[in-house]
């Protein structure tokens, strides 16, 4: 596999090198750019690579620019050090979104999913239009809901800003970072399905969380885990053991 290096910081490549030698040493790493302009040129002078590493926060400017220039038909594996762009780099190809400093569990996870969703055996020549096309379901969810409340109003609610789902007494209701909570027509089920997994676990029947609404998490009984929010829940969280290992994953 040949891939292309976007990143301004020479310890963030350093490191980044150094991981992908160790995790995937048969990949050959075609060049290290530095900014904006270095990667339009160089796209304009060479074939498209297998994979990119992208950092956000470039020498002269954001790397989302590179877009409107370069028709990118390879995967995107992001690393940056903010995770407010999360949902946008979603929407160009991106397999994964690592938040610096990155661990080799983090690289190695990336790839395998880049492996599961490409659906060809390692060695291989992967079919791209295949791989472009699942990634591109993930423009499909919802990033934002409008949600009737008092009257004949509907409020705008974007998914970013929910913390978590809940069932109270038959009704679905959100909680909101800013602390207001909101009724939801749909069902559990619905939203599940609806919202990008990557930022949302359904952790038991009665909750759907968001994982920047985790502060920490206990052992429990019988292998189980105990959620702890950020906000207040009015019932204890618990992940069956049956799930345990997908919430791993997932975190």
């Amino acid at each position: 596999m040949k891939a292309l290096i976007i990143e301004d910081e020479k310890a963030a490549v350093r490191n980044l090198q150094a991981l992908l030698s160790e995790i995937a040493p048969d990949m050959e790493i075609l060049a290290v750019l530095d900014s904006i302009t270095e990667t339009i040129d160089w796209f304009g002078a060479h074939k498209m690579p297998d994979l990119i590493f992208l950092d956000i926060h470039l020498a002269d400017g954001s790397a989302f620019e590179i877009f409107g220039h370069v028709d990118i038909t390879c995967p995107i594996i992001f690393t940056t050090a903010y995770d407010e762009y999360a949902l946008k780099a979603f929407k160009v190809n991106s397999i994964d979104y690592l938040l610096k400093p990155i661990d080799p569990s983090d690289i190695r996870k990336a790839l395998d999913k880049l492996e599961r969703l490409q659906g060809e055996p390692a060695g291989k020549e992967p079919d791209y239009s295949t791989l472009i096309r699942a990634l591109r379901k993930e423009e499909s969810y919802k990033t934002h809901f409008l949600v009737p409340i008092k009257g004949d109003k509907l409020l705008p609610v974007s998914a970013e800003t929910v913390l978590f789902f809940h069932i109270d007494d038959g009704i679905v209701k959100a909680v909101l970072a800013d602390g207001k909570e909101c009724i939801f027509p749909q069902t559990l089920d619905e939203l599940s399905d609806c919202l990008n997994p990557v930022f949302f676990f359904r952790v038991n029947r009665q909750y759907l969380i968001s994982r920047k609404a985790i502060q920490d998490i206990d052992l429990w009984f019988n292998g189980r885990l105990s959620i702890n929010l950020k906000v207040p829940v009015p019932e204890k969280i618990l992940v069956s053991k049956a799930r345990v290992g997908e919430f791993k994953e997932w975190f």
